[in-house]
């Protein structure tokens, strides 16, 4: 039997130098590279294969990348999932709003999911569910362990690519085994010592969902650095913002020190939520180091 005709897939996994490949009839092929391509394949890029028998086939090419993250390196990123528990962790407002500043720079779209809800929410859970609904940004309540609401994550990452962040012990990869339906992934419960959980994963890895979607099991978003960014150029990955900026008396205003700041005013009039704020001004003088270093 001679090859098929060449089909375009997506890389699941890259391991022991071959490539996994899932196309749009779900079938997935086993393949390893025809020659040599420039640019590295990763997981999440699109790429062009040639079926042979038996599950095999060929890689041939490599088509254009909307995206491409470093750390965990994953291309066509559509959605950054922020899992943060009620409770057992209690939620941190400071990653939190790092994370949804990181994926705006990173022209993806935050989801906040808030895991474990059967547990009593801790109160910056009820801050979270208080100010960032309003502020424009999707939350998603959910409990892995009893399979409450896991529909609603299903529907936002519907034939989209999703990388999951946040911090150990939130439930991530329980959340994973539960969406994905197929996999057990390793899973570690919170140290009742330290409060926290340890990684688990080890590798970048999508897993397929029923909706025709991918939920990336990596070792962690894990680019917390501020990029290098002008200082002035900060408050535009802070959305919520934006509605204020009009009533600063500076065009370059960095909502810090000046006066007549419509974003300070905004804080001072409750609108924008304190904690926020207060974590806005940290990646700022992180953003303004960077900016000395680099002169």
């Amino acid at each position: 039997m001679g090859e098929a005709e060449r089909v375009s897939g997506v890389i699941l996994k890259n391991y022991s130098g071959f490539y996994y490949v899932q196309t749009a009839d779900n079938t997935i092929y086993e393949c390893k590279l025809r020659g040599k391509i420039k640019d590295q394949i990763v997981t999440g890029d699109r790429v062009i294969i040639t079926p042979l028998l038996q599950g095999k086939g060929v890689l041939e090419n490599l088509e254009k990348r909307d995206n491409l993250l470093y750390r965990p390196k994953i291309a066509n990123v559509d959605l950054l999932l922020i899992v943060m528990a009620y409770d057992q962790p209690a939620p941190s407002l400071s990653l939190l709003d790092r994370l949804i500043m990181l994926a705006n720079y990173n022209h993806l779209k935050p989801i906040i999911i808030l895991n474990k809800s059967d547990l009593k929410a801790h109160e910056n859970t009820n801050l979270i569910l208080d100010y960032y609904p309003r502020a424009g940004f999707k939350v998603i309540t959910v409990s892995a362990y009893k399979q409450i609401n896991l529909n609603f994550i299903d529907e936002v990452i519907k034939d989209k690519i999703a990388v999951m962040a946040g911090p150990s012990g939130v439930g991530k990869s329980s959340l994973l085994n539960a969406l994905s339906g197929k996999v057990e992934i390793k899973t570690q419960t919170v140290s009742s010592k330290i409060g926290r959980g340890r990684h688990t994963t080890r590798h970048v890895e999508l897993y397929p969902l029923e909706n025709g979607g991918w939920l990336a099991d990596t070792p962690g978003f894990s680019v917390l650095d501020m990029p290098v960014i002008k200082s002035f150029e900060l408050s535009k990955y802070f959305p919520d913002f934006e509605p204020y900026f009009s009533r600063c008396r500076f065009s370059n205003c960095l909502h810090n020190q000046e006066t007549e700041c419509g974003v300070k005013q905004a804080v001072a009039d409750g609108i924008i939520l304190s904690s926020r704020y207060q974590n806005y001004l940290q990646m700022l003088q992180e953003v303004i180091q960077k900016e000395r270093c680099y002169k």
